[in-house]
C-alpha cells in the first residue's frame, strides 16, 4: 500500500513573476535593499532571489515581528548575521520608536554607497505579510502604504519618500517558485505567507503541534488541535469536533502572541534544534 502524498502548499501567482521582472529593471537605481523578514523563522522566511537582486549593494535585514519571537533565539539569529558581517536588526512594526531603530542604518549604508548629503533611493523587499509595509509607515511617518494581516496586499511598486534625501520603492511580497519542503511549506502557512484557500489549516496546525511537541516548552503552552477546539468551544451538528474552523481560529491565535513568543528555527551553525 503507497504511502499517502504529502500535501503541496505552493503560490507562486503572476504578479509575482512581473514583479520580479520590474525589480530587475529598476535595480540600477537603487543604492540600498532593505529586506524584511519575519524574526520567527529568518531562514525560511527570505527569499534568496531577493537576496541576490541586491547583488554588491548594501543591504539590511530587518527582522520584524520581534515581539512574538523568542528573545534568546532572536539573540543568536543577530549573532549570526553578525558573523556573516551582515547589518540586521530587529523591530516591533506596531511601534513606531521601534521601527525609527532602522533610520541611523539606512543614513550609514547611504554614506558609504554615494557618500553624505546625495539622494539615495532604497529597496523595500520581502515575502508575502513579512511586514514591509509597516516599516515603509513607520519610516516616513504616516499610512501611505497598506498594510493587512494577509498575503497579497501590495500588488504593484511604489515610490515613498522619508525625506529629501531618500526614497522607498515598495514592493510586493514574493515567494520562490517551489517551496521545496514540507516542513517549510508549513511554517510560511502558519506564519501568514500564503492566503488561507492555498492550504488545509488543520495539517498546519498538526505539523505545528507535532514539531512543538519536540521543543523544550512549558507544559501545555502550544496546545494540540483538538485541546484548543475543546477549550474554545468549537463544535458542529452531533456535537463533533468542528476542527477546520478551530484550525483558523488557532492560526489566528498564533500568530496574535495567544500562545506566547515562538521562534520556529535557529541558525544553521546551532546544533540545538532543528
Amino acid at each position: 500500500m503507497k504511502a499517502a502524498a504529502e500535501p503541496l502548499i505552493q503560490w507562486y501567482p503572476g504578479h509575482m513573476a512581473a514583479a520580479m521582472r520590474r525589480i530587475d529593471r529598476y535595480i540600477g537605481l537603487i543604492d540600498i535593499v532593505i529586506e524584511v523578514v519575519d524574526a520567527r523563522l529568518p531562514r525560511t522566511g527570505a527569499n534568496p532571489m531577493l537576496a541576490a537582486v541586491a547583488g554588491r549593494r548594501p543591504r539590511l535585514i530587518v527582522l520584524t515581528r520581534e515581539d512574538l519571537a523568542e528573545p534568546a533565539a532572536t539573540v543568536k539569529w543577530l549573532m549570526y548575521f553578525k558573523k556573516l558581517h551582515q547589518p540586521a536588526l530587529t523591530v516591533n512594526g506596531k511601534r513606531p520608536r521601534s521601527i525609527a531603530k532602522i533610520r541611523p542604518y539606512l543614513t550609514d549604508l547611504a554614506a558609504k554607497r554615494n557618500g553624505a548629503g546625495a539622494q539615495k533611493r532604497a529597496l523595500v523587499v520581502g515575502i508575502p505579510n513579512s511586514g514591509k509595509s509597516s516599516v515603509i509607515n513607520g519610516l516616513i511617518g504616516h499610512a501611505a502604504a497598506a498594510t493587512e494581516n494577509r498575503p497579497g496586499v501590495t500588488r504593484g511598486l511604489q515610490w515613498f519618500r522619508v525625506h529629501p534625501f531618500l526614497e522607498l520603492m515598495d514592493t510586493p511580497g514574493i515567494l520562490v517558485p517551489k517551496i521545496e519542503t514540507a516542513q517549510a511549506q508549513w511554517m510560511l502557512a502558519l506564519t501568514g505567507a500564503i492566503p488561507r484557500e492555498r492550504y488545509d489549516p488543520q495539517d498546519v496546525v498538526d505539523r505545528f503541534a507535532a514539531w512543538a511537541e519536540t521543543k523544550p516548552q512549558p507544559r501545555g503552552r502550544i496546545p494540540t488541535l483538538q485541546t484548543f477546539a475543546d477549550a474554545r468551544g468549537f463544535r458542529r451538528r452531533g456535537n463533533l469536533s468542528d476542527l477546520h474552523n478551530a484550525a483558523h481560529s488557532y492560526i489566528k491565535a498564533f500568530n496574535d502572541g495567544v500562545f506566547g513568543r515562538t521562534t520556529l528555527e535557529l541558525p544553521p551553525d546551532d546544533r540545538k534544534r532543528a
